[in-house]
């Protein structure tokens, strides 16, 4: 059984958390397990509302689906869908919510099997040691296009002011489209699901170097806020590490 430990934190330089995470190391639905992070955009308390919502939309949707061997893409996709057209109809009543959109980023593993669901720039990282990472997901933004037409690399896409803007968010359009990747896990393994508020402030060779100097979730994970505040911590931090093979430990 896979075993997670999470955190959030508000950064150093916000005052409202708009992050929202969610994890079941035991069966939830149909699902063996469920590992979320929605990091939420728009005015006053909108991006926490949109994250809050979609979260608990596509828990709630997992949980109670009926038909033990519903295929697990399907049912989050149509959660999803679910929360998109709901987060739509309550800004459109209400104008404090109005563009209101969060990321969305979730993982469920069976057997050694990854299943990854992302919609904008929130992340899912496989981390084996020594110290290797690889981003699993692919950013739904600006600067992940400019890097996919070469026009930029990826160390100078971290200095451009621009780098913050998605252009896929639930709740941002009528219908949204949500990319899946799947991916077979070695013993020993690591994953890392987190929103950008840990990767525009820590780069992924010493968010790799932080999770091996340690031998446990936790500490990993406090130490990933840690650094990112002492980086700045200009946005909200959330972060979610998983071990899908053990209790919480593993060899360096």
């Amino acid at each position: 059984m896979p075993s997670s430990f999470s955190i959030t934190d508000t950064g150093r330089q916000r005052k409202m958390n708009q992050d929202y995470v969610f994890t079941s190391d035991i069966p939830i639905g149909p699902l063996p397990n469920l590992y979320i992070v929605a990091d939420g955009m728009g005015g006053h308390n909108a991006g926490d509302y949109a994250s809050r919502y979609t979260v608990n939309t596509v828990a709630e949707a997992v949980a109670g689906a009926q038909d033990p061997k519903a295929d697990p893409a399907r049912l989050i996709e149509s959660a999803l869908q679910t929360a998109n057209k709901g987060l739509r109809e309550i800004a459109m009543q209400n104008r404090e919510y109005y563009g209101m959109g969060t990321t969305f980023v979730a993982a469920s593993i069976k057997e050694g099997k990854l299943l990854a669901a992302n919609v904008g720039d929130s992340r899912l990282y496989v981390l084996r040691a020594p110290e290797r990472i690889r981003q699993l997901t692919v950013d739904h933004s600006y600067v992940e296009e400019m890097i996919q037409a070469g026009r930029i690399d990826r160390q100078t896409a971290r200095t451009l002011p621009d780098k913050n803007i998605i252009t896929r968010a639930v709740g941002a359009e009528d219908s949204i489209k949500v990319d899946f990747f799947r991916e077979v896990l070695t013993d020993g393994d690591l994953l890392l699901l987190c929103s950008d508020g840990l990767t525009n402030m820590v780069t992924d060779q010493e968010i790799a170097r932080i999770v091996f100097s340690f031998r446990s979730l936790e500490a990993a994970a406090d130490r990933l806020i840690f650094e990112a505040n002492m980086a700045g911590g200009k946005d909200n931090i959330s972060a979610i590490l998983i071990n899908p093979f053990d209790t919480g430990r593993w060899l360096a």
